[in-house]
């Protein structure tokens, strides 16, 4: 059955606003249709889909007037969090923050009344009151990157005494040698190492292309039977060509300065000190070849011939400048008054210096040789045969004995190239002119590992010359 839908009463037209008369289908005024306006709809929606469910609190919400106008000198709509009270989940009223202050930094799950304030947030798994664990609230994912930084500098701090990084000059060194904060390699112990006492010092460095510092020294002081003191320099430089070069230098320097100690205050003549002192090393370096079969066989690259080095040293004792050595490191004198003449007071065990001795070449042609610094002397078990120099100087004026490995030398090789090397204070600051000298190598190219000891030799003067006896 159809229905008819009547023709809705108007009380005005919508096109002039008279009121038509009932019954018309065009307004008498304007002639608007008065048809095409649409009938007004009979039923009515059971539920409100798009309305919000009604606020707890009766009464229409009033919104404020904003506080600043637009360029039109209109009001902006513009309005704060805060401008209006508002209930959360549970209809409580939210806290009210003052402007500019972020909602996120207030305490939404404060109850009615109690003080607004920045909800506190801890960083690992234990809960305090109060915290996001107690309220309800997510747990932040991560650390503030604010504090992270600083907690994790603080975490990395090292204890009082504890080894400290060379780069960052902060962190912890873990025991692999790397910095628990930057990850910086550290230097070996070995790479550089100094020493001072009252009348001597020394500097050994890993030089520039050594993956490793194969030099080693000693330097101690004692007193004679008189009570007068003796001062000791051993200076050792392993052999590369051999295994464990460094674990020789450093046997040999040891032992050698163990042997002086104990001889010099029984009053051995320090000439015969030093001889023993020699023995003594060449016994401890051959001592590290006696290994278990079998011990190395870990690193196929590892050479298996005996472990070898050179040794030089020097005792200054009373009036008597004792130099003791085998294999090419050198000594050398630096007197006081660089008007006076140096001298090199050792001679090397090597290829280029038996060919001079033996008159075959001169010294220019035989140090330009390749095979120059071949050593025909050292200390290690396959040695051939052990020779130690020892020599006797009574120096008659004061000056300064320079203690060095080739990795110094190869940069002053003369006398008088090693003086202009020495600062002219080397008497009154030995650690520094030995730091000078083995920058000096470093400067030039740093090809081996540098070590040097500097010896100051305090005399009175007692006219020219000076004794001399080698053994």
């Amino acid at each position: 059955m159809s229905q008819s839908h009547q023709q809705p009463a108007l009380s005005k037209c919508p096109g002039c606003a008279e009121p038509p008369a009932a019954g018309d289908l065009f307004c008498g005024a304007c002639g608007y249709d008065l048809s095409a306006v649409p009938a007004r709809p009979d039923d009515r929606p059971t539920m409100a889909i798009t309305v919000p469910p009604a606020a707890p609190a009766a009464g229409a919400v009033q919104w404020p007037a904003a506080a600043e106008t637009d360029s039109s000198d209109l009001p902006a709509p513009v309005h704060h969090p805060a401008d209006l009270p508002g209930t959360d989940s549970g209809g409580r009223p939210l806290a009210e923050p003052e402007h500019g202050q972020p909602v996120a930094e207030q305490d939404v799950d404060s109850e009615p009344g109690a003080a607004a304030g920045p909800v506190p947030v801890r960083h690992d798994d234990r809960a305090v009151p109060g915290d996001a664990a107690d309220s309800g609230d997510f747990a932040l994912a991560a650390p503030d990157p604010r504090t992270a930084e600083h907690a994790a500098a603080s975490a990395a701090a090292p204890a009082p005494g504890a080894k400290v990084c060379v780069a960052c000059r902060s962190g912890r060194v873990d025991p692999d040698g790397y910095c628990e904060n930057c990850g910086h390699a550290q230097p070996r112990e070995r790479d550089h190492m100094e020493q001072e006492l009252d009348a001597v010092a020394a500097v050994s460095d890993r030089g520039l292309r050594h993956h490793r510092n194969e030099d080693s020294f000693a330097v101690s002081s004692t007193a004679l039977p008189d009570g007068s003191p003796a001062v000791v320099a051993i200076v050792c430089d392993g052999v590369s060509s051999a295994s464990r070069p460094d674990e020789a230098s450093a046997a040999a320097a040891s032992a050698a300065n163990e042997a002086l100690l104990e001889s010099l205050p029984r009053g051995t003549h320090p000439q015969q000190a030093m001889h023993e002192a020699i023995v003594a090393a060449s016994e401890a370096v051959n001592a590290l070849a006696q290994e278990p079969a079998g011990a190395m066989e870990h690193d196929a690259h590892r050479h298996q011939n005996a472990p070898a080095c050179t040794l030089v040293g020097a005792i200054a004792a009373g009036e008597l400048l004792i130099v003791g050595w085998v294999g090419d490191s050198r000594v050398y004198w630096v007197p006081e008054d660089r008007t006076r003449p140096t001298a090199r007071l050792t001679e090397d065990d090597s290829w280029a210096a038996q060919m001079v001795a033996a008159g075959l070449m001169n010294e220019a042609e035989a140090y330009a040789d390749e095979r120059a610094h071949a050593i025909t002397g050292w200390l290690g078990a396959d040695a051939y045969e052990l020779e130690p120099h020892t020599a006797a100087f009574k120096p008659d004026r004061p000056g300064l004995v320079v203690v060095c490995t080739d990795g110094l030398w190869n940069y002053a090789e003369s006398a008088e190239e090693m003086a202009a090397a020495v600062p002219a204070d080397a008497g009154e600051r030995p650690l520094h002119a030995a730091r000078v000298l083995v920058g000096h190598a470093l400067d030039g190219g740093g090809h081996d590992n540098v070590t040097v000891a500097l010896l100051p030799f305090a005399v009175r003067p007692q006219g020219a010359g000076s004794a001399c006896e080698t053994a």
